[in-house]
C-alpha cells in the first residue's frame, strides 16, 4: 500500500491540487494529514482521490465545525489530537505537533510516527519507527512546497516536490 502524506496545506489550492494529481498517480491507497487543513473548502481536492484520509487537527483549523462536518460527510477519521490507525499492518500515529514524536517512536509501538506543525521536512528513522514531517504542503513559509509518499512494503518513504502555483 502507499500512503500519502501531506500537513499544513493552509488552504492552498494550487498545491493540494498538484498532490490529489501525484497521490492518483502513484497510486495511494490512503491519506495522513497531521492537521493545518484551515477550512473546509480546502478538503475536495484530496475527497477527490477518493480513498479514505486519517486526519488530525491542526492550531490553524479555526473551523472545526465545518470540518469535522465536512470529514464525516466525507467518511474521513478526523480527531482532535491523537489519531492511531493501522494501514497494511504498519501502526501509525498522527500528532499536529513535534514535542511528543520522539516518545512515540521510541515507544516502539509505532513503525510510522507523523506530525506537521513546523513546516519543515524531517525524514528519519528513529530505532525501527520512521519519523516523517512531510513538510508544508503550501511552501509559503520555506518556500518548498512538499509532501511524502510511504510504502508499507517496503517501508520506505519519498519525498515529492509540489507546484505552488
Amino acid at each position: 500500500m502507499i500512503i500519502g502524506i501531506l500537513s499544513d496545506s493552509h488552504d492552498h489550492l494550487t498545491a493540494l491540487r498538484d498532490a490529489a494529481a501525484q497521490m492518483r498517480a502513484a497510486g495511494v491507497e490512503h491519506v495522513l494529514w497531521p492537521g493545518d487543513f484551515v477550512a473546509p473548502f480546502a478538503l475536495p481536492p484530496i475527497a477527490e482521490l477518493g480513498v479514505p484520509v486519517t486526519a488530525v487537527l491542526g492550531n490553524n483549523d479555526g473551523e472545526r465545525i465545518g470540518l469535522a462536518a465536512r470529514f464525516a460527510s466525507l467518511g474521513w477519521n478526523l480527531a482532535p489530537k491523537f489519531n492511531f490507525p493501522v494501514l497494511d499492518g504498519v501502526r501509525c500515529a498522527l500528532h499536529h505537533e513535534q514535542e511528543p514524536v520522539e516518545a512515540l517512536a521510541a515507544s516502539g509501538l509505532y513503525d510510522l510516527v507523523v506530525y506537521g506543525h513546523t513546516h519543515d521536512l524531517d525524514v528519519r528513522q528513529v530505532g525501527d519507527s520512521w519519523i516523517i514531517n512531510p513538510g508544508e504542503t503550501c511552501g509559503w513559509l520555506t518556500g518548498r512546497a512538499t509532501m511524502v509518499l510511504f510504502d508499507t512494503t517496503t517501508r520506505q518513504p519519498e519525498v515529492r516536490e509540489l507546484a505552488r502555483g
